[in-house]
C-alpha cells in the first residue's frame, strides 16, 4: 500500500471493471434457473406481461422474462429459443471477458512500476546509507536484497494485486446474492466456513517463515560468489578450491532444503483448497437438500440450485485467494528484508538551520579533542587535536590500525564523531548540509575506484557538465593524457570492471585526473602511491603534487616522496598523535617517525 498510491487512478478504474465482470458473472447464473424451468417444463405456469413500478420491479422483471421466453418459445419452438439464448450467453461473455481483460489490461503497469520503485526507493537508500552500515552487513546480501528479494516481491505480492482487487469483489457480490436467496442457509455457511479457512491459515504462516529463511541463504550464497570472484587469486595460490566448493555445497544444500519446503508447502495450496472447497459444497448441498426433503418452504429445488452455483461461484475466488495468501506470505518475507533496509536511519543528518559553507579559497580545517569509535568497545581516535592551516598540507603517518584514514574520514563526515569538534574554515562540520560540505573536498584513495564506463566519462563523474576540453586539461595534468589516447577508443575507451583493463598506476591517474577537475578546495589523499611501482609513483607523485598546489591538503602515506616536503607532519601511534612537526623536525626527534623512515631506508 506504501507504494499504490502513485498508481491510484490504475487501481480505481481496475475495481470498476471488476465490479462490471462481478455483475455480468453473477447475471449469468441468475437467469439460467429461469432457462432451465422454461425449456425442461420444470415451470408450466402461464404468464401474462406487467407493468413494472417502483413497489414490483423485481417481480415484474422476473415475470416479464419468463413471459418473453414463453412467448418465443411458442411462436418460434424450444430449439430457436434455445439459440437465442445461447447467443446471449456468448454476448455476455464477450463483455464479461472483455471488462476482466481492461481490468488486467489497466493494472499491469502497476505491478511493474511498484517494482521499479521499490527498486529505485532501494537504491538511493543504499548511497544515502553511512559507510558504517555496509561494516555489518554482506554485500552480496545487499545485491540480494536489490535484485532477487525485489524480484520475489514484484512475482508474489504485486502479482495478486489483480486476485486482491478482483475476487473479494466477487465473494462480496456472491455472498450478497445468496443472502437474499436464503440467509437461513447463509447462516450456516458462515458458521462452516472459518473452520476450513482457520486450515489454510496456519500453512501459510508456516511458509512466510520458510521463507524468509530461503531467502536470507540466497543472500549468502550470493555473498559466497562475490567473495570468490574477488578472491579467485588467493584461492588458486593456496589450492583451496575444494575448500570453497565445499562451503558452496553446505550452502545450496542448505537453501535446497528450505525452498523443498516452501514449495511443497506451496503446491499444497490448490489441492487443500480444492478438497476444503468440495468439502464445503457437499456439507452446504447435505444441509440445504435436507431442508427441501424435510418440506421447508423458504427456498424451493431450483432456488437451490441457483443458491449452489453462487456458493460455486465463491470456491474459485476462495481459492486463488489462499494461493495469493501463500504467495503473498513468501512476498512479505522479501519485503522484510527489503525494509531493514529503506528504514534504517541515516545518522548522517543535515542540521535543521544549516550554516553557509566557506567562502575563503582554502579554508583552514581544526580538530578540537576529537575522539571517535565504531562501537563503543574502543575507540579509533581519542582526544585529537590538530590544525590544519589555509593552503597548508599536513600528513598523516602511523604504524597500520593506528586510525589514519578513520582521521581523514571524519573530515567529509563519512561518519560522525562522539566527542569533541571538527572545524572547517570557522564552522562546525555538522551545522554545515552534507553535500555543500563534501563539495569543498576532492578525495583520492589508495584503491581507485571507478565505473564501468568510458574514461571520459570517469573523469567527468566529479562534474558531469564539463566540456571535453576540459576533461583533456584534467587528463594532462594527471599525466594520463597520453596513455589515454594510445587506447582503443581514447576517452571513449570503456575501462571494465572497476576499471580491470587498466594498470594500477593508470586507475589512479584518473582518479586524480576526477579529482583536478572538481577543483576541490579541501584535498584529501588517502595512501595514494601505496600500491604502485616505481615508474607509476613518479607519474603519479607528480600529478598529486599539482593537485596539492594552493590547497588545503591532509594526506595519509607510508612513502616519504609524497610526505617528506609536507608543511606539518603528524604521527599517530595508538589513536592519539605522538608526533607532530615537519620532516627535519621529526628527524631530529629521533622518535616513531624517524623508525618509520628508518625501516623504509632499510
Amino acid at each position: 500500500m506504501r507504494f499504490l498510491s502513485a498508481y491510484k487512478w490504475n487501481v480505481i478504474l481496475s475495481v470498476i471493471f471488476n465490479i462490471l465482470t462481478t455483475l455480468f458473472t453473477v447475471f449469468s447464473f441468475a437467469f439460467i434457473m429461469p432457462i432451465l424451468n422454461v425449456l425442461f417444463s420444470i415451470e408450466t405456469k402461464e404468464y401474462t406481461y406487467m407493468e413494472v413500478s417502483a413497489g414490483n420491479f423485481n417481480d415484474a422483471m422476473v415475470n416479464n422474462f419468463y413471459y418473453y421466453i414463453t412467448s418465443f418459445m411458442q411462436a418460434h419452438g424450444a430449439s430457436n429459443a434455445l439459440a437465442l439464448l445461447c447467443v446471449f450467453f456468448v454476448g455476455m461473455t464477450i463483455i464479461k471477458v472483455g471488462t476482466q481483460y481492461a481490468s488486467e489490461w489497466i493494472i499491469t503497469p502497476v505491478s511493474n512500476g511498484v517494482e521499479r520503485d521499490i527498486r529505485n526507493n532501494l537504491y538511493r537508500k543504499i548511497i544515502t546509507l553511512p559507510l558504517g552500515f555496509f561494516t555489518n552487513e554482506h554485500k552480496g546480501d545487499i545485491l540480494a536484497r536489490a535484485s532477487s528479494d525485489v524480484k520475489e516481491l514484484q512475482l508474489s505480492v504485486m502479482s495478486s494485486i489483480s486476485s486482491i482487487i478482483r475476487y473479494p469483489l466477487n465473494i462480496i457480490v456472491s455472498l450478497a446474492v445468496m443472502i437474499y436467496v436464503s440467509w437461513q442457509l447463509t447462516i450456516f455457511v458462515f458458521l462452516v466456513i472459518p473452520v476450513f479457512g482457520g486450515i489454510m491459515g496456519v500453512v501459510g504462516k508456516k511458509l512466510r517463515k520458510s521463507s524468509l529463511e530461503g531467502q536470507e541463504l540466497g543472500g549468502e550464497i550470493l555473498s559466497n560468489i562475490e567473495e570468490t570472484v574477488g578472491g579467485l587469486r588467493i584461492i588458486k595460490a593456496f589450492n583451496a578450491e575444494n575448500q570453497m566448493n565445499s562451503r558452496f555445497r553446505q550452502l545450496t544444500q542448505r537453501y535446497f532444503i528450505v525452498y523443498n519446503a516452501v514449495g511443497r508447502r506451496l503446491t499444497l495450496a490448490h489441492p487443500m483448497s480444492e478438497l476444503i472447497g468440495i468439502s464445503a459444497v457437499a456439507t452446504i448441498l447435505w444441509f440445504g437438500g435436507s431442508l427441501i426433503l424435510n418440506g421447508h418452504s423458504f427456498i424451493d429445488a431450483s432456488m437451490f440450485i441457483f443458491y449452489l452455483l453462487m456458493f460455486y461461484n465463491i470456491i474459485n475466488p476462495a481459492k486463488e485467494l489462499s494461493r495469493a495468501g501463500y504467495t503473498i506470505q513468501k512476498g512479505m518475507a522479501a519485503m522484510t528484508r527489503i525494509d531493514k533496509i529503506l528504514y534504517t536511519e541515516n545518522p548522517i543528518k543535515d542540521p535543521l538551520a544549516p550554516l553557509p559553507i566557506p567562502s575563503c579559497q582554502h579554508p583552514d580545517i581544526s580538530f578540537r579533542n576529537v575522539s571517535f569509535s565504531y562501537d563503543d568497545s574502543r575507540e579509533v581516535l581519542e582526544n585529537i587535536s590538530l590544525d590544519i592551516d589555509p593552503g597548508n598540507t599536513v600528513a598523516i603517518v602511523g604504524q597500520s590500525g593506528s586510525g589514519k584514514s578513520t582521521l581523514l574520514d571524519l573530515i567529509p563526515r563519512f561518519y560522525d564523531i562522539q566527542k569533541g569538534e571538527i572545524i572547517i574554515g570557522g564552522t562546525d562540520i555538522t551545522q554545515m548540509k552534507v553535500k555543500e560540505l563534501r563539495s569543498l573536498m576532492g578525495y583520492v584513495s589508495q584503491e581507485p575506484i571507478l565505473f564501468n564506463d568510458t574514461i571520459f566519462n570517469n573523469i567527468a563523474f566529479a562534474k558531469p557538465d564539463a566540456t571535453k576540453e576540459e576533461v583533456i586539461k584534467a587528463a594532462k595534468a594527471a599525466n594520463a593524457h597520453d596513455f589515454i589516447i594510445e587506447t582503443e577508443n581514447g576517452y571513449e575507451t570503456l575501462v571494465g570492471d572497476r576499471g580491470c583493463r587498466l594498470s594500477g598506476g593508470q586507475r589512479q591517474r584518473i582518479s586524480i585526473a576526477r579529482a583536478l577537475l572538481k577543483n576541490p578546495r579541501i584535498l584529501i589523499l588517502d595512501e595514494a602511491t601505496s600500491a604502485l611501482d616505481t615508474e607509476s609513483e613518479r607519474l603519479v607523485q607528480e600529478a598529486l603534487d599539482r593537485l596539492m598546489k594552493d590547497r588545503t591538503t591532509v594526506v595519509v602515506a607510508h612513502r616519504l616522496s609524497t610526505i617528506v616536503n609536507a608543511d606539518k607532519i603528524c604521527v599517530l601511534n595508538n589513536g592519539r598523535i605522538a608526533e607532530a612537526g615537519t620532516h627535519d623536525e621529526l628527524i631530529a626527534l629521533g622518535g616513531i617517525y624517524k623508525k618509520l623512515v628508518d625501516m623504509q631506508h632499510v
